[in-house]
């Protein structure tokens, strides 16, 4: 069976995000990590150097901070257009 998927995500780039909201980007960023270490380690997954999937070791399994600085780039294009999407669909988000 043929993969034909190709992906579509929508186009965000002409969302320009203010200060407020790019400060929230680091914040969003480690977050991803977190929620993502915390399930890796309840499905049994350790730290190893290297990622081995029959040994469920993976060299992320680190605090956000130790991470390689391109982790940490893919957490936060995640936050990032998690973000975008949010304002281009209309939404508002505001700090209290």
């Amino acid at each position: 069976m043929k993969n034909e998927y190709k992906p579509k995500p929508l186009d965000t780039s002409d969302v320009i995000l203010g200060n407020e909201l790019q400060d929230l980007v680091e914040e969003m960023a480690k977050n991803v990590h977190e929620v993502w270490a915390q399930t890796r380690l309840e499905q049994g997954w350790v730290y190893g150097k290297e990622r081995n999937d029959a040994l469920k070791q993976h060299p992320c399994l680190v605090a956000y901070e130790e991470l390689p600085e391109s982790e940490r780039e893919y957490d936060r294009n995640t936050a990032l257009e998690t973000l975008k999407l949010i304002c281009k669909l209309g939404f508002k988000i505001l700090k209290e």
